[in-house]
């Protein structure tokens, strides 16, 4: 394990970026994100941790371990530490990172390869990616420009990757160009989606959404909708695990194809004479 850097931190998104910082963060600036009325507001990881913020873990299912940030820090995603045989995936990145997170992640089996499913989760993937051997982080290309922090350990796929037997990784577009989601292989064998909110479980039991900007409530089109759920129609998964806590714990592919039918009909103004 590498010693902890003192990196820049977006308070707003909770990604790093570059130093010196920018006067604004690109992420929060774009119409899916958005920057405080008091301005941008940048801080550091040591600032962070004087702060009291913590990583706290829990086991959502044998092998799945969420991890999330206390107090809120960024967006407030959960993201997921997914184990197999060949090695662990760290599926959407936390904001934060400490000398205690990096212990609880290292019982676990600690990380050997770290995804985003879009920029707004990149978190500190480079911090990340340093206490743990110099972890490859694996970025879709189409999404190379919102990396706000360069490294040596970003490598960049287009379509599809597979990081180690058990875990894949694919494209799908729709709320960022390059979103992805990910698959892995459960330890009863069933496919299991951790999707971010490139396709989003909500609150009805069984449903997903997608949407462009979820905090800025931009929809996507019918057209892109149908593209998405044609992209993972293939795949095999019965659950699913979104980044904001949410989840389907049976039948996610199906609610995946008959929430993008619903969606795609309202959109498109099929039940116009309902409104």
């Amino acid at each position: 394990m590498s010693a902890l850097t003192n990196a820049t931190i977006c308070r707003t998104c909770g990604v790093e970026t570059s130093t010196p910082p920018p006067a604004e963060c690109p992420i929060c600036t774009d119409e899916r994100q958005w920057v405080p009325a008091a301005g941008q507001s940048w801080t550091t990881r040591e600032e962070l941790e004087s702060e009291g913020h913590r990583l706290v873990i829990e086991e959502r299912e044998p092998g799945l371990y969420a991890l999330h940030v206390e107090p809120r820090l960024g967006i407030g995603q959960t993201c997921y530490l997914a184990q197999t045989p060949h090695g662990n995936l760290l599926f959407d990145v936390p904001p934060y990172i400490d000398d205690d997170a990096v212990a609880a992640v290292t019982e676990l089996g600690g990380v050997q390869a770290i995804a985003a499913s879009h920029p707004h989760m990149f978190g500190v993937q480079l911090e990340w990616s340093a206490a743990f051997e110099a972890a490859p982080i694996l970025v879709c290309r189409t999404d190379a420009d919102w990396v706000q922090r360069q490294g040596p350990n970003i490598w960049y796929f287009y379509r599809e990757s597979q990081p180690f037997p058990g875990t894949s990784l694919y494209r799908t577009g729709g709320h960022f160009a390059g979103s992805i989601v990910g698959l892995w292989t459960g330890a009863d064998g069933k496919g299991v989606m951790l999707s971010g909110d490139t396709i989003g479980p909500v609150a009805r039991d069984g449903w997903v959404t997608f949407m462009r900007s979820f905090p800025n409530y931009l929809p996507l089109s019918a057209n892109v909708v149908r593209r998405i759920a044609a992209s993972v129609a293939d795949l095999d998964f019965d659950r699913m695990y979104g980044n904001f806590g949410r989840q389907i714990s049976s039948g996610a592919k199906e609610a995946v194809q008959s929430s993008a039918q619903r969606y795609a009909e309202w959109v498109s103004g099929e039940h116009d004479d309902l409104t």
